[in-house]
């Protein structure tokens, strides 16, 4: 139960590349803003009893165990955090949330629209907080894109562009692993896209129709042991958009995008200006305004500074820039204000069945090869 002092008791399951990110976002939320309690780290899951210990010593939490089953039930954790492989995500949030725990889990939801639907409905069932880790529509470049938007800085919004490249599977001798299994999902229209589609949510509200293309840009790839393997998840999607208000939007996503490390590119163009950003230069935004003498147009460049909050709680000179990890931890003192009763801006399990119906939407859309409504 939390402290008297207003602390929550964590548990972590999984501690690969977000579940560090996670923990690092625990460990430094208290420093960073000063008005949460500092996290009680309790409790750490991983796949072997070694493991967990090692990471439970590096993360600074207090016990380790091997059964995540253990981890929710116990009677310390107040939150779970779930930084696991997407196929696992349902069977233990729905166990953490009926285990009367708050939960933090990574996105997407899950594979299955079905399985995503009854995280939500056992969220709604046990009264508890259940977010997921959409973490880059905490950043301050981001918010302020929302908020010019909101102010009508480039008029009416009419088109709005978004590309998330990454090349981590570029290589076609990358070894064959989990995101290449189909019960990991669809692959980049999935395990990817849907960040964009957050930014777009949020931006834009839900999209009622889709029409989606997807690839495989290497039909195999080789196995650890030897022989290779059938892909069977698309590294590559191409997704158009229709929102509510007629909003036109495409989004294009690949994981095998040779020299593309963290794009996450977005253009919003308006009826007086445009807003172009691109998450490999998180700190910057470019606003065109089509106001003044025509000879003097262009677009001006805005480094994220103290004036977008909460930017002056890492650093409290401009130019200096945030990074990744620190959108973790804006994200998790978002998640202890929504469990204190506080406003929050996060996505909940609410909100995240939507971005999940559009990318099953999109799904559909490709086997049928039509638009497709999203419902």
């Amino acid at each position: 139960m939390t402290s008297p002092d207003g602390s929550l008791g964590v548990g972590l399951i999984g501690t690969g590349y977000m579940g560090k990110c996670h923990a690092l976002a625990w460990n430094a939320v208290r420093a960073v803003f000063g008005d949460v309690a500092r996290p009680r780290l309790e409790m750490l899951a991983e796949v072997s009893e070694d493991l967990a210990r090692q990471r439970a010593l590096a993360f600074g939490f207090a016990r380790a165990t091997s059964d995540w089953r253990a981890l929710v039930n116990d009677p310390a954790v107040d939150v779970v955090s779930i930084t696991t492989p997407n196929a696992f995500h349902p069977e233990m949030a729905i166990a953490a949330l009926q285990a009367g725990k708050h939960v933090w889990c990574e996105k997407p939801m899950a594979p299955a629209l079905a399985d995503a639907q009854a995280m939500l409905a056992a969220a709604r069932g046990s009264g508890r907080i259940a977010v997921l880790g959409y973490n880059y529509i905490q950043n301050p470049a981001f918010r302020e894109i929302t908020r010019m938007i909101g102010d009508g800085a480039i008029g009416e919004p009419i088109q709005f562009r978004a590309e998330m490249d990454e090349d981590f599977m570029a290589d076609p001798e990358q070894a064959f692993f989990w995101k290449s299994e189909a019960s990991s999902g669809y692959g980049a229209l999935d395990d990817f896209a849907v960040h964009p589609l957050s930014l777009a949510h949020r931006l834009f509200g839900k999209a009622e129709r889709v029409f989606c293309d997807m690839a495989k840009p290497y039909a195999t790839r080789p196995l650890a042991e030897g022989g290779r393997r059938a892909v069977e998840t698309h590294d590559m999607a191409n997704v158009l958009l229709r929102f509510s208000g007629g909003l036109q939007a495409s989004l294009l996503v690949n994981r095998s995008a040779w020299g593309r490390k963290g794009r996450i590119a977005l253009q919003v163009f308006g009826s007086k200006g445009s807003i172009l950003y691109d998450q490999e230069r998180m700190n910057e935004i470019e606003l065109y305004r089509a106001t003044g003498d025509p000879a003097r147009q262009g677009y001006t460049r805005i480094l994220a500074g103290p004036a977008h909050p909460p930017y002056a709680s890492f650093v409290p000179a401009p130019g200096h820039g945030l990074g990744f990890n620190d959108l973790k931890v804006i994200e998790c003192r978002e998640l202890i204000r929504l469990i204190r009763g506080e406003p929050a801006s996060l996505i909940t399990f609410e909100e995240g069945i939507e971005i999940e119906r559009t990318v099953h939407a999109a799904a559909r859309s490709f086997a049928s090869g039509g638009w497709e409504e999203v419902g």
